[in-house]
Order: structure tokens, then sequence, then C-alpha cells
């Protein structure tokens, strides 16, 4: 990694920067091991399928995710999620784009949770199961390769879609919440699988929300750990804490990664219909100095009866 680094400063205004930027994208990992900060607070659904429908009405929402903005061609990562409440199901699709270097990964799923009361407080224990497709294909333009034709080339983009699917549980209330999910399935459980973007292996995270005050002048808290794991990748952990102000019109979230680098984010809530939410991550310890630090945006509309 010391050597891709100092190859990277090296090669800065050059053809060869570009490809650069590339190997040092499939030896991180960094597109997963940064993943969409959404799927902390804002979309659960992102990472859970058991989390689909878990809200009242019609729930879309979009990310927008840009990584590295210091180097050409870096991480560009796009997230659209649809999930609608019926009863005690809930449906979804979940679309996902990445693209990082040569390297596009898409995936598109369609979920199905079911959401059991435990009581008449709110209690519930949730099971979530998607279904889909992948597909990872190379792009040579633009990377400085002399031969874009390459046989080996072809052979990847050839590969076409392959079935995919994720499973998730959690168990939420007014207060506590317990998430657990496994995405990617066909990565995790076929081994012989190559990789050429590293994905997540499982998902974990505690969470308990504090309401303090009544009206505009309450105030939420909900501090939430998390651990993760990353095909090919030691596993991860972060703790942070979401808070919401004002009647729940304004967010701010803050989180730490293991990773030595730090989340914050703001968030504002119109009518309890449309939810617009930023984040900026500042460099992870591996690539300080070299970056410039990832920037999301996240937008929720919920369409309910009233």
């Amino acid at each position: 990694m010391k050597a891709i680094k100092q190859y990277i400063g090296q090669m800065k205004g050059k053809t060869g920067f570009l490809f650069a930027a590339t190997i040092l994208f499939l030896n991180s990992a960094s597109a997963q091991i940064l993943p969409l900060n959404a799927q902390y607070f804002q979309n659960r659904y992102l990472i859970n399928p058991s989390m689909a429908g878990i809200g009242p009405g019609l729930n879309i929402n979009g990310s927008l995710r840009k990584q590295w903005t210091s180097i050409p061609g870096a991480p560009l990562s796009q997230g659209l999620t649809l999930d609608q409440q019926l009863d005690k199901v809930g449906l979804g699709i979940n679309v996902y784009n990445e693209k990082a270097g040569g390297i596009q990964t898409t995936k598109a799923v369609a979920t199905f949770a079911y959401h059991l009361p435990l009581n008449d407080q709110d209690q519930k224990l949730n099971f979530g199961v998607s279904f889909g497709a992948s597909k990872d294909r190379f792009d040579a333009s633009g990377l400085g390769i002399s031969d874009p034709n390459d046989p080996a080339i072809g052979r990847f983009n050839d590969r076409g879609y392959y079935f995919d699917g994720d499973f998730g549980v959690s168990y939420t209330s007014e207060g506590l919440n317990i998430e657990a999910a496994l995405p990617n399935m066909r990565s995790v459980l076929r081994k012989e699988d190559v990789n050429y973007a590293d994905k997540p292996t499982f998902y974990s995270a505690l969470g308990y929300k504090f309401k303090l005050g009544t009206d505009l002048d309450g105030v939420s808290l909900e501090p939430k750990a998390v651990f993760r794991g990353v095909k090919n990748y030691d596993n991860l952990w972060d703790a942070g804490v979401n808070a919401a102000f004002a009647g729940d019109k304004l967010y701010l979230m803050g989180m730490y990664h293991s990773t030595k680098n730090v989340t914050a984010g703001f968030g504002i809530n119109y009518k309890s219909s449309l939810y617009i939410m930023a984040y900026y991550n500042t460099e992870t310890s591996a690539l300080r100095g070299n970056t410039g630090g990832d920037f999301e945006i996240n937008l929720r509309l919920n369409i309910s009866k009233k």
C-alpha cells in the first residue's frame, strides 16, 4: 500500500495516475469499507432487507456518493430504493450502481419483509429476504491501457448477470433496535467466485433511541454501534450518534470508523415527507493526504395517506 501511494504521488498529472488510482481501489476495497452513510440511520433498507416497509406509506430514497474527490476516476456510488408498508408485510426494490476506475458493479433486487408485532407498544420482530441479479463490468476507456480489446477484458465482461440475494432480521421498538444482515449471499457462500470489487459479507448493529423533552423543545438521540465485514478485508466497526431537533425537523449525525476516519452529516425534514441529508467523510488512515475525502447526499420522499 505504501508503494502504491508513493507511485500515485509521482504520477499526478500523468496518464498513469488514473490506472494507479484504480489499483489503489482494488487493494483497499474502499467503496465497501466506506459504504453509503444513509444505511446507518436514514435508510436502513439499503443494507438490511428486513427494514423494507418498516415505516408507514411509500418511501423513495436516492443516494449519491462521490469518493476521493481529488482523484479522477474515483469511486462513484448510486443507490435507489423503494419500499412500501402493507399491514404486516413490506415490499421493496433496491438498486445499487458503483463505478471505480474501470470497474462498474450493478445490483438490483426485489424484497419481501414480514413485520411480526410482539405487543401493542410498537415492538416488532422483522424478517426480510431479497432476490435479484448482479453484474460486474470493466470499462478500459480513459485508463491509459494500451490494448482495451484484450481478450481477458472481453471474457470478464461476457460473464453476464448472476443471481444474488440478501437476508436480514431485526428487532425494532421505540427505544432498542437490533439489526443483522447477510448481503450478497452468493459472494459469501460461493468461495470460488472471484471478486474484482470486494463486497460486504455481514452487517450487525445495536442502537437505542432516547427522547428528551417534547414538541419543538424535544431532542432525540440515537447512539449506535456497528460491526461489519468486507470480503478479503479485516472486520470493521463504526460507532456514532444521530440527533434530531425541533420536532424531528433538523438532524445531526456523527460516526467514528475503525479505519480512523470520521463521518459528519446534517439534514432537514420538510413536513414529514421530504428528507434531505448530506454527509462528509474524512480520509481513512491508509489514504490520508491523497484523496480529499468523500461527499454523499441522500433524499427521501415519504408518501403516506393523511
